[in-house]
């Protein structure tokens, strides 16, 4: 049986990941989210969806019309299955010959709840050079499973490190 770590007490103007709702919620974004990779921004936008879910830092999900869809390929054989928003599909990005495996997924068909998330894709930041929340650039949430975006204003402790699974 796991316990449930102590959070992090939020300061003014501050979320903590403890407060985000299970089952997740997704709700529209008006912060400029960008993407850099190899020198290239392959994704720019105001549009965006944010997934907030217990324990977990935000994902920014970004439509495809922000999306330079040139660099992007769907990856063939992965595919994940997540209990709330249905089978992610995988992309490849690959930007004047360097790639980045399986570095963004979507939700062609995502579950009842989920589907304003059909047509936009999220990235991983590890891969990228940058992923930028407005100005500030964004850490990734540790481990190679979640992809969220830990930005200044988002407090934890986070799942998907050591020892954090069963949070």
């Amino acid at each position: 049986m796991f316990q449930k770590p102590k959070p992090i007490k939020p300061q003014l103007g501050q979320e903590s990941v403890w407060d985000y709702p299970r089952p997740p919620k997704v709700e529209q974004t008006s912060r400029r989210i960008r993407v850099i990779f190899n020198g290239e921004t392959i994704a720019d936008s105001v549009n965006a969806l944010r997934v907030l879910e217990t324990s977990h830092p935000p994902s920014y999900y970004i439509p495809c019309q922000d999306i330079q869809m040139a660099y992007l390929y769907p990856s063939k054989g992965k595919r994940t299955l997540c209990e709330f928003k249905g089978m992610a599909s995988y992309w490849n990005i690959v930007v004047n010959g360097k790639i980045a495996e399986n570095a963004a997924w979507s939700y062609e068909a995502p579950l009842k709840g989920y589907e304003a998330i059909r047509g936009y894709i999220s990235f991983y930041v590890a891969p990228m050079d940058a992923c930028y929340v407005d100005d500030e650039q964004v850490q990734p949430q540790a481990g190679n499973f979640y992809g969220g975006w830990i930005t200044s204003d988002i407090v934890g402790p986070f799942k998907g490190g050591t020892g954090t699974w069963g949070w």
